[in-house]
């Protein structure tokens, strides 16, 4: 990938600048890395599944109260 770099006036590396292709190809594996650690965030919990029908019934009942 070709890089150039902004610098300040002391020659401090400041900023880069890469190609938008590969900018854009950063960012789509950055959002599945995320996507990957929301992922092993949740299987890592030790979850109680409830059926559906149990929780709808619960969500409707909240509802029929206020």
């Amino acid at each position: 990938m070709k890089t150039q770099y902004v610098t300040n006036d002391h020659g401090k590396k400041i900023a880069v600048i890469v190609p938008v292709e590969s900018f854009e190809r950063m960012m789509d594996e950055l959002d599945e890395l995320h996507a990957i650690k929301a992922y092993d965030k949740v299987k890592a919990r030790k979850n109680q599944f409830v059926p559906a029908e149990e929780m709808f019934n619960a969500i409707e009942s909240k509802r029929n109260k206020v």
